[in-house]
């Protein structure tokens, strides 16, 4: 029985452990990059180049194949061992071992393989940039479900205080030391601090819902984050958006995937070029056949006719392109069209990316400003708040300027929170542009 009782214990442990996880910003991170669709595609892309380049690097073999063929001849047909044509059924087989080996191409084929290398480390590059924005996507969904998780917190810490006062006052409407539109007033603030605490619990409901699709989490299971703490010392930045900017040309996969992009282009305009230049090919092979006439008459056997009739061959093919429906020169102009579009849109994320530095490191300096001046705010707000509350008490003001207090101080909670979750998150998007990944491998 005691046996029992421990399992159910130890049961009942666990489970309620797992109810009541809360995720960190680093788990949360892990597991939208786990399960996230958009990595299977772009990995399942990645394999599809490593294919294209093992397929290029092979044509740079000689090709060999081999080729059999059983042929029945009715009527008149030529006899191979007699030479003489002859009116009866006659069976042919023939086999062949051949290969090929291109001696020039215009060095398409080995230009063909720089380009499926260039394509592969594009796609590693688009990898990484899809999980670091993915990352970067997740984060800015958590600190959303922060701000409202602190909202939500100080919005109840206001409806408590609210009661607080509301009780308060009709006791003192009890002893006729309050009037009646005092009550009425803190009743009113009461009923619209319960809105505002309902409000934020909405809001942070549906910031956990986009936060779940973002992760591709089951929606039907409970999810909570854990509270993030703040470690960063908020400070204005020493650097400027062109010094990031230049770590970020040799960092960002954005960027170092375009770049590949553009030479991948360049190299394919070299291969439509080289489809303009003769092909000269080594060629050899080795051949034997077996045959005979289907009348009864005796013929050599099976194994002696393939030693007999062995032959070998070994030659050059020069093939020189002089027509082929224009193909060639619009497969030229095509793939130089395709060059001035990759290095306009290399020209585009090189810009993008500036911009976003610039805007970033404005967001940062600004922010660390605002959210110095926040924390002062607030605290001069608490210390106002305070004064007003003796005040109140001692009946020196009217409930409507208690209230018009305790909202001011509400607001100032809620900028700075909101000032600091922003700015971290900058700060790490700035640290991302420098070299640091959001999430560690």
């Amino acid at each position: 029985m005691k046996i029992i009782l421990f399992f159910l214990f130890w049961i009942s442990s666990l489970l309620t452990g797992a109810q009541e996880k809360r995720w960190t910003l680093d788990e949360c991170i892990r597991y939208a990059v786990d399960h996230s669709t958009k990595r299977a595609k772009q990995e399942a892309q990645n394999e599809i180049y490593k294919q294209n380049k093992i397929e290029a690097i092979g044509g740079l073999f000689p090709s060999l194949n081999a080729e059999t063929e059983a042929t029945q001849y009715y009527g008149r047909v030529f006899n191979r061992d007699t030479y003489k044509y002859v009116n009866n059924t006659n069976e042919y087989n023939q086999y062949e071992i051949y290969s090929s080996f291109v001696l020039f191409d215009g060095f398409s084929q080995l230009t063909q393989v720089k380009i499926e290398k260039l394509n592969r480390l594009k796609g590693h590059q688009q990898l990484q940039d899809a999980i670091d924005m993915l990352a970067y996507e997740t984060m800015e969904i958590f600190f959303n479900v922060q701000y409202f998780q602190g909202t939500e917190q100080l919005a109840f810490e206001q409806l408590q205080h609210s009661i607080a006062n509301l009780k308060q006052v009709k006791r003192m409407e009890e002893l006729g030391m309050k009037s009646a539109p005092d009550v009425a007033e803190l009743q009113a603030k009461e009923a619209e601090d319960r809105y505002i605490l309902t409000k934020q619990k909405n809001l942070l409901i549906q910031e956990l819902i986009k936060l779940k699709d973002k992760m591709n989490f089951p929606m039907n299971q409970d999810f909570k984050t854990a509270n993030y703490e703040i470690v960063l010392k908020v400070d204005s930045l020493q650097e400027n958006a062109f010094d990031i900017y230049q770590k970020a040309l040799a960092y960002s996969p954005k960027i170092l995937a375009s770049q590949k992009g553009v030479e991948s282009s360049t190299k394919e305009v070299q291969v439509s070029r080289a489809n303009f230049y003769p092909k000269l090919s080594l060629i050899g092979g080795y051949n034997t056949y077996f045959s005979r006439t289907l009348d009864g008459s005796n013929y050599i056997s099976f194994k002696e006719q393939l030693n007999n009739n062995q032959n070998y061959y070994i030659g050059l093919s020069l093939k020189i392109p002089i027509f082929n429906g224009l193909s060639r020169s619009t497969d030229l102009k095509r793939s130089k069209q395709r060059l001035i579009i990759a290095r306009n849109e290399h020209e585009e994320v090189l810009r993008e990316v500036y911009s976003e530095i610039e805007k970033t490191v404005a967001d940062v300096n600004g922010l660390a400003d605002e959210y110095k001046h926040s924390i002062k705010r607030t605290q001069s707000m608490k210390i106002a708040h305070q004064v007003n509350q003796r005040k109140y008490d001692e009946g020196l003001i009217s409930a409507l300027e208690l209230n018009t207090s305790s909202n001011r101080l509400l607001n100032a909670q809620v900028e700075e929170l909101y000032t600091n979750l922003k700015y971290q998150m900058k700060y790490k998007l700035l640290n991302y542009y420098k070299g640091q990944r959001i999430i560690n491998p």
